[in-house]
């Protein structure tokens, strides 16, 4: 194993029995959990983000404030949802969270997640269009968010560094000075997946009560 870090959920419950027992517990505490992971010498430090739940929701905030207690660790999420995400203002608090972090944060994100609210991103004012899914606007808003300037040579090498390709360009996109945009992309293979993929799907036809469990020994190919 080369780096080490940790994925934070950030549960709280106003529990008796819970030493973090409400919202600020759990801010307060991931950034002293983040601090200690540095100082053992831990290279990451990764927070989920779950909307209408007693858990992370609001990531940028977090990591800017751990990006000033720390200077090495790299920090990040896993992940934000962006269907839920305005992308131009998601931009603006990212880059804000990585020049106070020092260019250390590292994003992860997705075109959807398990929900505590059926089509939560409603609520934050997100519809489809007519014709596309709730997932393909998740894409449309990572495309925007993935936009560079033209005039961003520094941007356009650090993406092509990391594997994007320009797929398109947005002409006269900024304003008012009418720069152009360059949409970029990163190509993963379809069968690539992160995060929680839910339970798995039980045979219909199968009877659990009757059916035989598969022989675990290694004589049957179990572990040894």
């Amino acid at each position: 194993m080369k780096k080490i870090g940790f994925l934070s959920f950030g549960h709280w419950t106003p529990s008796s029995q819970s030493q973090t027992r409400s919202a600020a517990d759990t801010l307060l505490q991931s950034i002293e959990l983040a601090v200690a992971a540095e100082e053992l010498g831990a290279d990451g430090a990764y927070f989920r983000v779950h909307h209408f739940a007693r858990q992370l929701a609001s990531p940028f905030p977090l990591l800017a404030a751990i990006g000033a207690k720390t200077s090495r660790i790299e920090i990040g999420t896993a992940v934000i949802d962006m269907r839920y995400e305005n992308p131009l203002y998601m931009a603006e608090d990212a880059g804000a969270a990585d020049l106070i972090a020092g260019g250390r944060l590292q994003l992860g994100i997705s075109r959807g997640s398990p929900e505590q609210v059926i089509d939560g991103w409603r609520h934050f004012g997100f519809v489809p269009p007519a014709g596309m899914s709730d997932a393909d606007m998740a894409r449309r808003h990572t495309e925007v968010f993935l936009e560079v300037r033209v005039d961003n040579e520094r941007a356009q090498r650090l993406y092509r560094s990391r594997g994007f390709a320009e797929i398109g360009i947005r002409r006269g996109y900024y304003q008012p000075s009418g720069t152009d945009a360059l949409v970029m992309q990163l190509s993963l293979p379809r069968t690539r997946r992160f995060g929680f993929a839910g339970p798995r799907r039980r045979d219909p036809t199968s009877d659990p009560r009757t059916d035989p469990k598969p022989d675990p020994s290694p004589a049957a190919g179990g572990p040894r």
